[in-house]
């Protein structure tokens, strides 16, 4: 008698477990950076100062913690989705394996200095090899999974992973083209851009926010398209606004890098595209947060005791908040007062602590007892304990850079009737440190909650066991 078949869980769980470790890793640096502001005198030594530990503290979060979960997530759901196992597992453990070693790479270089200096995009060639080789066969994975599916339907949320890979790799390859640098006819580590100036921005920012609108958007939409209904045990709200909130998302967001560049020597007119494609886009974006928020018609009495769909529920609402604030700031006279001032880096971790974070969360907190064989995690009230203490941390975040950033650049702006500067730079700075210090305790807050969380997880782990659940066979058709 032949054993039926199981999903592929085991790569499922280790990606789980090292979304908590990185995220606790990534935001203990987020925290130690945002006091070094305060304090500089955190600033010891140079291979642990400011300057080496904010990149390291942006690629942590977004590459480790987001994407370990997009990577659980993905690869738990499309074989549900499709009723089969992982299409070949043995690469599947590849990738495990090989991001966790891109990630190790990129903890050592940044603090010793290996870099491009390009904004999210920092790492030196050999290693943007490696992640060219997991990327792809990530991509071999998903794609195949999708192939030998059991069900002639493909599901709205394998449509957003599925575009987030392509765009990722499309991205990575363009903005990663360098020319290796040889040293007394040796190849070492270093390199130079192939752009320079103003294309060379442009590809940056082409990349940089296509990155927050691939990986830091359309793959979280992925996640919540399937966790939330899951969560909620009601069927998507419209799965015709999905379709339409896909294509109108995915061909949208690939104009709206533009705006990152507002005066500056990027020509008016593309400066201009951008931000028409940036107001745009603000439709699509509410598209796919009433569509979660709507899921739970008829069932919003579960949000009463259920804190797992609390953290859903409320990372759909930072989603609509962030993708309001982000197409007003990208409006040239709203930016020219919001640049380089702490209103973006209070719009950014409104994306990333209360979007990105909590759709994670949510859907890690969904995934680890049913991969330990657990029927709910340790304990729920931690659950509910955490969610509280990490909107808390968000919410006095993102408050306190609001308006610690208007203040920057109202001040930056003020002039006496002579024409003169009213305020010197290092004004702004000192009447910024009060909301710095709130700053750190926000993300003390969110940091204590992801340690809860890895606690609720090891306890879980603990008192269940690793089983892999047999594939489900598609239903019949009406």
């Amino acid at each position: 008698m032949q054993s039926q078949a199981t999903y592929n869980y085991k790569v499922v769980r280790q990606f789980a477990v090292m979304t908590v470790i990185w995220g606790i890793v990534g935001m203990l640096v987020g925290v130690i950076i945002a006091s070094q502001l305060v304090w500089p005198q955190l600033n010891i030594i140079e291979y642990l100062g400011y300057g080496r530990l904010r990149p390291l503290h942006t690629n942590a979060v977004i590459f480790a913690f987001g994407g370990c979960a997009l990577f659980a997530t993905s690869y738990y759901s499309v074989q549900r989705t499709c009723h089969t196992p992982l299409f070949l597992p043995g690469l599947a453990a590849f990738t495990f394996w090989g991001w966790q070693l891109v990630i190790l790479l990129a903890a050592l270089s940044f603090p010793l200095g290996f870099t491009t200096g390009k904004e999210y995009a920092e790492l030196e060639w050999p290693i943007d090899i490696l992640i060219t080789v997991v990327w792809v066969s990530y991509a071999i994975v998903f794609f195949g999974t999708l192939a030998i599916r059991k069900v002639s339907h493909i599901y709205v949320s394998n449509w957003f992973f599925a575009s987030f890979i392509i765009a990722i790799a499309v991205l990575h390859l363009v903005n990663s083209a360098e020319i290796p640098v040889f040293a007394a006819g040796i190849l070492t580590p270093k390199s130079y851009s192939a752009y320079a100036g103003v294309q060379d921005a442009m590809v940056q920012w082409w990349y940089g926010h296509n990155a927050v609108g691939f990986f830091l958007t359309a793959a979280f939409l992925g996640m919540m398209y399937y966790f939330v209904p899951k969560q909620a045990g009601r069927p998507i709200y419209s799965y015709r606004l999905s379709v339409v909130h896909f294509w109108a998302l995915i061909f949208t967001y690939m104009w709206a890098g533009p705006h990152h560049l507002h005066y500056t020597a990027l020509p008016d007119w593309a400066q201009s595209v951008g931000m028409v494609f940036s107001l745009i886009l603000l439709a699509p974006s509410w598209g796919g947060m009433i569509n979660g928020i709507m899921t739970l018609s008829g069932a919003w009495h579960k949000l009463r005791d259920d804190p797992i769909l609390k953290f859903m529920i409320t990372s759909l609402s930072f989603y609509g908040m962030s993708t309001f604030e982000g197409p007003m700031m990208s409006v040239k006279s709203v930016n020219a007062l919001s640049h380089y001032t702490d209103w973006t880096v209070g719009h950014v971790h409104s994306g990333a602590l209360g979007w990105v974070g909590m759709i994670s969360i949510g859907s890690i907190y969904y995934l680890l007892p049913r991969l330990f064989g657990k029927g709910e995690m340790y304990s729920t009230r931690l659950i509910n304990v955490h969610f509280w203490i990490a909107t808390l941390g968000t919410v006095l975040y993102i408050a306190a850079l609001w308006i610690s950033g208007v203040m920057q650049g109202l001040m930056w702006r003020a002039t006496n009737p002579d024409g003169t500067l009213t305020y010197t730079f290092v004004e702004a700075v000192k009447a910024s440190y009060p909301f710095w210090t709130i700053r750190v305790v926000g993300g003390v807050l969110y940091l204590v909650g992801m340690l809860l969380m890895a606690y609720n997880m090891f306890k879980t782990i603990a008192g269940g066991k690793a089983v892999d659940a047999p594939v489900l066979a598609p239903a019949a058709a009406h």
